[in-house]
């Protein structure tokens, strides 16, 4: 019996340690992925534009990993769509999101994708340091609530939004959890992911900057995190890098990518 007590101490304290070592990891940014900046479209950063003109061969395309993605996104079709038009935002915006999260997951996660998401065709739903399948941190989370609320932010959206993401019990901490993290229906994923999208172009807006029509840029300020959506006039696309195999991507090239390429074109607009 005194091993067994013994056993269950050290089981617990190295939980314990694991979780501590994950709190200050977050904390002080030591889980945050490198990042870049995007250079290599100074003809658009001149004249305030992103349209371009994608072929239909680009390199993720024709990955087996896209057609498991592909896949799994087609089932989350109508969720999307109804949290992009609860917040009044383009889907598009939100599957383009979705997209990376996803690849970035599918190949840093080798051997769950493997034998999980290959194989089932679902998506990575992350429950650690981010949460659900478009990896909201909880920080994040919490302060898209905050801006709802806060009449006096720059990323305010006005009385019609104040009340979306109301909780219905009073543990506030676990219904964000379990909502956010749920495995069988994603809407609240997709709809934090949407109005925190809808709360930068705010503040950009109040700021005297429309970038409606910069996915490259928005994708970019989803990525990073509301500290660092600074408006300017001289913005630039970037964000953490993501490795395809032997090609790097900004989180913020990928995604415009997706966007102006013709995949779910009819169930996203443009």
């Amino acid at each position: 019996m005194e091993k067994a007590f013994n056993i269950i101490i050290y089981v617990f304290a190295a939980i314990g340690f694991v979780l501590v070592v994950g709190f200050f990891a977050i904390k002080y940014g030591l889980t945050n992925t490198n990042g870049i900046i995007d250079t290599q479209r100074e003809n658009f950063l001149k004249n305030g534009t992103s349209s371009q003109d994608f072929s239909e061969n680009l390199y993720w395309q024709n990955l087996d990993e896209w057609q498991t993605l592909k896949a799994a996104v087609e089932k989350d079709i109508p969720t999307i769509q109804k949290a992009a038009n609860d917040a009044d935002i383009s889907p598009r915006l939100v599957a383009s999101a979705l997209v990376v999260e996803q690849l970035r997951f599918f190949y840093s996660e080798r051997e769950v994708y493997k034998k999980v998401f290959e194989p089932l065709k679902i998506l990575g739903n992350e429950t650690q340091f981010s949460w659900g399948v478009m990896g909201v941190k909880e920080e994040t989370a919490i302060q898209i609530e905050e801006n709802l609320a806060s009449t006096t932010s720059p990323f305010y959206l006005g009385k019609k939004y104040e009340h979306i993401l109301d909780f219905k019990t009073s543990d506030i901490k676990q219904e964000r959890f379990e909502r956010m993290t749920n495995e069988h229906d994603h809407y609240y994923s997709y709809l934090y992911a949407a109005l925190y999208m809808k709360e930068v172009l705010a503040q950009w807006k109040v700021a005297g900057y429309n970038i409606s029509e910069r996915p490259d840029l928005i994708l970019t300020l989803y990525n990073i995190g509301f500290a660092n959506s600074k408006p300017n006039a001289n913005p630039h696309s970037g964000g953490a890098e993501i490795k395809i195999y032997d090609k790097t991507y900004s989180f913020g090239s990928l995604a415009n990518e997706f966007y102006y390429s013709n995949e779910f074109l009819e169930e996203f607009p443009r």
